[in-house]
């Protein structure tokens, strides 16, 4: 079997289930709640100022960290629970060269994160700029600017699915591969913070600001080049995992 029928194999698979629906159902709650806080919202004067400039605009849209976040619970849960529920089994049969069917799952999920990231980008940027006319002040953020949030948040999915389903690999059970995903992302950078003040830097909200445009803090290629670290080394963790343990 070809690498890339494994690859829409496993694309087949993500698309045929439950979850890809459950989490854009999220995606347009957090898009309503996003328009709820822009139509109803206040500063402590009781004025919008928080969306009185470009700049404050497009760091309300910015969704790329949610996404990582977001998209790396999908990918945990996504191959954690092949091991779970045994459907592994039968893909290492067809394909029994495992680093080979894992490649094709990471690059089935990459692809939909990225997506499921996209689709909640433009859920918030179409529900702050309508929500927008209720206010005094109408759509500052340039078309630049918009296809620099959309690009962030796609790449922004696409590393957060390869690093949760590079942990899902190593942990093969969804609670805990799902918990140290949020441990990863969502508790240890600030700890890390605490304890080396330069790795403020280097931290996923920090990295994404960047991409995103709505922080100069580092440069955009160092950045990149950081973000992509934070999915190849569960990715590689999670390929020698599967060379190198029982399936079951």
């Amino acid at each position: 079997m070809t690498w890339l029928r494994l690859v829409r194999g496993e694309i087949r698979k993500l698309t045929t289930t439950k979850m890809p629906r459950g989490f854009l159902a999220v995606l347009v709650v957090i898009g309503g709640l996003n328009a709820a806080v822009v139509a109803f919202g206040t500063d402590m004067d009781g004025s919008k100022a928080f969306v009185a400039t470009a700049a404050d605009q497009q760091s309300l849209m910015a969704f790329a960290f949610n996404a990582m976040l977001g998209t790396a619970l999908f990918g945990a849960i996504a191959a954690a629970r092949e091991y779970g529920h045994g459907t592994v089994v039968p893909t290492f049969l067809t394909c029994p060269r495992r680093p080979r069917a894992v490649l094709a799952q990471l690059a089935a999920v990459l692809f939909a994160g990225a997506a499921l990231a996209l689709v909640g980008q433009a859920l918030m940027i179409a529900a702050v700029a309508l929500a927008l006319r209720s206010t005094q002040y109408g759509l500052m953020v340039s078309a630049g600017d918009i296809t620099q949030l959309l690009a962030a948040s796609a790449l922004a999915g696409a590393i957060g699915a390869v690093l949760g389903a590079g942990l899902g690999a190593v942990i093969r059970n969804v609670g805990g591969a799902v918990t140290t995903a949020v441990l990863v992302l969502f508790v240890i950078p600030p700890l890390a913070v605490q304890l080396v003040n330069d790795a403020g830097s280097w931290i996923p909200t920090t990295l994404f600001a960047v991409i995103s445009g709505v922080s100069t803090e580092v440069s955009l290629l160092p950045a990149l080049m950081a973000v992509a670290a934070w999915a190849l080394v569960p990715a590689a963790a999670g390929l020698m995992a599967v060379q190198r343990r029982d399936i079951v």
